[in-house]
């Protein structure tokens, strides 16, 4: 294909690409064979995919392609090349979850997300890189590496959906699933300059997942903008028989549109809260805030109307910590009393956690939980959206397992420096991070955009406007990753 083509691909928003695969413009084909030479071109350096299979991939494209016109301008993903987050199966493909216990093991069904983006149209082309097991915020496993960030090479793009980010960031892909604890949707998207949202709980359906009553992990979209991300959710949201928690219907209509209610040219009236650190109860780095705080002044300005307040949250650090421990022993004890030599320190030290849980602690997470949920809930009838920080640091350098320290304060473990995204995911309400601008040295920030429980599309549709004023998801990595791929080895 010619380079010009490429670049009319290359980039383009994912709603676009689909509607040109559905009218006749481009076919499948064009659009997957574009994004399989962008992947050969920079993936060596950026290591954000694996299993990438051109040639399933291009016999997918061309099934889109022979289909009748009328079956296929209903498909709302037609064409579009997808990477699966590798913590969760896609047929016929590598499913790793970025453990040597998994390294060669292919799976044979489809999770639900998979099923419903294959009858979309979407093309899946490979798998995106994760943590060992999805554990920690930083992109890397013994299996596969470290996924870098495109931005800085030298940085981390986060985790635990960190290789979906960086492929989006770097065009390899125009949009991606990914999976969200205590950030993992969010993290990355701020690390990498792109939107991931972590959804209400049960507005996404897992299955299979082996922990279906569990209130923290939910699955999610992931995009270079918000209606792009919208795209995404509106296909792979809704109720799932085998899924307990997921939800029959959401509110608000399906579509990439922008709100009819809100214009960001001012007096769109939305009620915005704003919090920096919780009263100062989390510490976020300076470094960060001096990005946000322009930005928060921008939507004032664009007619927001902008308050400083946030809900009291207290004790939700620590029950976060609770649940996630008796979610990780479910996942990792029965793996590390078979496999303990073949699994990281940070696995092994996650089921250790989870397994001295005691029921006093347990019931007293769950009490918190149901506190935190209704002060979010009861927060969000004075106003239509809480604005915080994504993540408490900017992206890190990649030889780093996790940030020791905030401008000068030790942190106690590998878990606090991601406090603020995991007491959001408590509450059980839909999250979304928006590119917000960058730091002196280039490195990009999201701003949390927090909506109301189970009320997902009127937030995407918030989000859109809040892009619309302060979004710097347009803003590409300048560095050149295909003259990169020597100097950046792989690091497991």
């Amino acid at each position: 294909m010619e380079q010009q083509e490429h670049g009319s691909i290359i980039g383009a928003r994912a709603r676009d690409l689909a509607a040109s695969v559905r009218t006749g413009e481009h076919s499948a084909r064009e659009v997957v064979a574009a994004h399989l030479d962008r992947i050969a071109e920079v993936n060596s350096a950026v290591n954000a995919l694996l299993d990438v299979q051109p040639e399933t991939a291009l016999a997918q494209a061309a099934a889109i392609d022979a289909m009748p016109p009328e079956v296929r301008s209903r498909l709302p993903l037609a064409g579009l090349p997808v990477a699966v987050k590798d913590l969760i199966p896609a047929r016929g493909f590598r499913y790793t979850q970025g453990s040597p216990i998994f390294a060669e093991r292919v799976a044979t069904t489809d999770h639900v997300v998979v099923e419903r983006m294959r009858a979309a149209g979407a093309v899946i082309v490979g798998k995106s890189n994760t943590p060992e097991f999805g554990l920690g915020s930083h992109t890397f496993n013994p299996v596969t590496g470290v996924t870098r960030n495109p931005y800085d090479l030298d940085k981390t793009a986060g985790g635990s959906s960190g290789g979906a980010a960086a492929a989006l960031a770097s065009g390899m892909l125009p949009i991606a699933d990914g999976s969200d604890t205590g950030g993992s949707l969010r993290n990355p998207a701020s690390f990498c300059n792109v939107v991931g949202m972590r959804p209400s709980l049960g507005a996404v359906p897992n299955h299979p997942g082996g922990y279906g009553f569990g209130t923290l992990s939910v699955k999610g979209p992931m995009a270079r903008c918000v209606a792009d991300v919208r795209l995404l959710f509106d296909v792979i949201a809704g109720r799932h028989p085998l899924d307990p928690l997921s939800a029959d219907t959401l509110p608000g209509p399906k579509g990439a549109g922008p709100a009819a209610a809100w214009s960001p040219d001012g007096g769109m009236g939305i009620r915005a809260a704003w919090t920096p650190d919780f009263g100062g109860e989390i510490s976020v780095s300076a470094e960060v805030l001096s990005v946000l705080s322009p930005a928060i002044d921008r939507l004032a300005a664009a007619g927001f109307r902008m308050e400083s307040g946030h809900p009291d949250l207290g004790g939700a650090r620590e029950a976060f910590r609770t649940l996630r421990g008796l979610q990780m022993f479910n996942n990792l004890a029965p793996l590390a009393r078979d496999h303990a030599d073949q699994m990281k320190e940070d696995a092994l030290w996650n089921a250790r956690v989870g397994r001295d849980v005691t029921g006093a602690q347990a019931s007293g997470a769950l009490a918190t939980q149901s506190r935190v949920f209704q002060k979010m809930a009861g927060f969000l009838e004075d106003v239509d959206i809480l604005l915080t920080p994504t993540c408490q640091v900017a992206p890190f350098d990649v030889h780093e397992r996790y940030p020791r320290s905030i401008d000068g304060r030790v942190l106690d473990d590998y878990l606090e420096w991601m406090t603020l995204p995991s007491i959001i995911t408590l509450t059980g309400h839909p999250a979304i991070s928006i590119p917000a601008g960058f730091t002196a040295s280039g490195l990009p920030v999201g701003l949390q955009v927090v909506g109301r429980y189970r009320d997902d599309r009127t937030l995407l549709a918030m989000a859109q406007v809040v892009e619309a004023v302060v979004g710097s998801g347009h803003i590409a990595p300048q560095a050149d990753l295909s003259t990169a791929r020597d100097r950046f080895p792989t690091i497991h």
